[in-house]
């Protein structure tokens, strides 16, 4: 039996990005296009060309994607000027894009109070657009703005947006719940109805999650006849965001009505990676990740103690709809301490840590791991710190050397130049096998000065952290007040390409990074074999 192709459209980098909070990078940006290039997304779409520096930048190259789409959203060409007239068409065509997805008024309410128009003006901007799209190479999508709603308004009319769209050479026409207040059933209607006029091999779905039933709607437009699909990691999007392709990549891989009738970009090996994509975007925003989310939330798959996590033990499958290993989530079932030796020799299996199965020190790390998260620390995010833990609790890390003492001093003064800047300056006295050796080193703030100063000079381990930086550098106040608990997060990378991620915990935020550095100093001599 053949399968339907679904094609899924990313608008983290965009729609994402209006997220109350949210302020994508380019580095950012250019990191999470490939992720998302990676998983295997059909289109990414990077933002919004010549609305902003960042965008324009970030589309004056062309990513290098083995799979996906780099696509520029933008404008139709504005009431009463022609398409070789508007500079933000302009801007559209020029950017180093594979398509474009042009954002047009499908309501006549919309079209008479938003945009002052004509209904007619605002066709024949939707047919010029595409068309001047389509002149320049490009493959040219419409999101229809409002439609649903337009559609109750005055089904004609939105229906004729659409197919000016379609006849016009547009490759998709995604029908969008703007304001994410239509129900499943009426959006399964109003499609079907659609793909009458439209082939539904070319409608798409862009639903909003104002009613929390983005999701829904996304699925019952599919099961309506839509074949691309917009959404978001994580369901990000202004107000109540938008369709979390996190639920919907699981669901359309993993549920019979849908893995019978259609198969999408992203693999099951993909799939398994889909929770640490899930992280790693939270990581770089600094955001709490949701433990209650679908499939890749921290709660997904738990159990408490009692009758629940009884038929857990002998059945995993009685309170758990898939695998959790499919998403690249885990099993936890929490309090009892039977549970808790698994869930950490799984972890150790993951780690390649050999351990004895009746060691007492398994529930010394236990017990280590329960004291420490409740103190702020999060192993889930910091794989070396978690590694290193482990290692020491079981008695197999060396104690390369001994910080007897750090001291940081920030200064603000003038330069030569007369100009006011603010300097630190960081010293480290460190043993060495008996070698005190004291480095100092300047840098643009507390905890880069302490780095460079750390990794200065530590003696016959100098040569194994040549190749060590840190790339990243995440912060989050764990409670409020005047005696907030700080946790720091730092990725490291070698010069083989692999990173790592490092955490400290404390109420002294230079307490907190300096833990996370000596960790990620420390991995690294484990990880490079260096002898004691």
């Amino acid at each position: 039996m053949s399968r339907e192709r679904l094609y899924l459209f990313d608008t983290t980098l965009r729609d994402g990005a209006q997220t109350n909070g949210v302020d994508f990078t380019l580095h950012d940006k250019r990191i999470i296009a490939r992720m998302l290039d990676e998983l295997g997304i059909d289109y990414v779409e990077g933002g919004y060309p010549g609305a902003n520096p960042t965008d324009t930048e970030f589309f004056a190259e062309k990513p290098k994607f083995a799979h996906a789409k780099f696509t520029a959203f933008g404008m139709t060409r504005r009431p009463g000027r022609s398409a070789s007239n508007d500079p933000g068409l302009a801007a559209l065509i020029e950017a180093k894009a594979d398509a474009i997805c042009f954002v047009a008024k499908a309501s006549a309410y919309q079209v008479r109070v938003a945009l002052e128009t004509t209904n007619e003006e605002n066709l024949a901007s939707i047919r010029d657009s595409v068309g001047a799209a389509r002149a320049a190479g490009r493959e040219v999508m419409v999101d229809c703005e409002h439609f649903f709603d337009g559609y109750k308004e005055n089904a004609d009319y939105a229906l004729a947006c659409a197919k000016a769209a379609y006849e016009s050479g547009a490759r998709w026409v995604v029908l969008c719940d703007t304001n994410g207040g239509a129900m499943p059933h009426e959006v399964e209607s109003i499609v079907a109805t659609v793909i009458q006029h439209i082939p539904g091999s070319h409608v798409g779905i862009h639903a909003h999650n104002d009613t929390e039933q983005a999701v829904a709607n996304s699925l019952a437009a599919v099961r309506a006849g839509a074949r691309q699909i917009q959404g978001t990691l994580n369901g990000l999007g202004e107000r109540c965001g938008n369709a979390n392709l996190c639920s919907l990549i699981p669901t359309l891989r993993l549920k019979r009505e849908f893995v019978d009738a259609f198969e999408i970009g992203v693999t099951s090996e993909k799939m398994a990676t889909l929770m640490k994509v899930s992280r790693t975007l939270d990581a770089m925003l600094n955001r709490a990740p949701n433990r209650h989310a679908a499939y890749v939330g921290e709660s997904a798959f738990v159990t408490k103690t009692g009758i629940h996590a009884s038929a857990v033990m002998k059945d995993p499958h009685t309170y758990e709809h898939v695998s959790p290993e499919l998403v690249g989530n885990r099993r936890k079932v929490l309090v009892s301490d039977q549970a808790g030796r698994s869930n950490v020799m799984a972890e150790l299996d993951r780690a390649g840590i050999n351990y004895e199965k009746n060691d007492p020190k398994l529930a010394r790390l236990v017990e280590e791991l329960k004291e420490r998260e409740a103190a702020g620390y999060a192993y889930e995010s910091a794989n070396a710190s978690f590694d290193l833990l482990a290692r020491r609790t079981l008695g197999r890390v060396p104690e390369y050397f001994k910080v007897e003492q750090f001291d940081v001093s920030v200064e603000q003064r003038y330069n030569a130049n007369g100009q006011r800047v603010t300097v630190a300056l960081a010293v480290v006295k460190v043993d060495v096998a008996g070698e005190r050796l004291i480095s100092a080193a300047e840098g643009n703030g507390p905890v880069n000065a302490l780095d460079v100063a750390l990794r200065k000079d530590l003696g016959k381990y100098q040569t194994y952290i040549e190749g060590l930086k840190l790339i990243d550098y995440r912060v989050r106040i764990l409670n409020g007040g005047t005696e907030a608990v700080t946790r720091v997060l730092i990725e490291s990378e070698d010069e083989s390409g692999e990173s790592w991620t490092t955490i400290g915990v404390s109420p002294n935020i230079i307490d907190a990074s300096f833990q996370a550095l000596m960790d990620s100093v420390i991995y690294k001599l484990v990880k490079s074999g260096a002898p004691t």
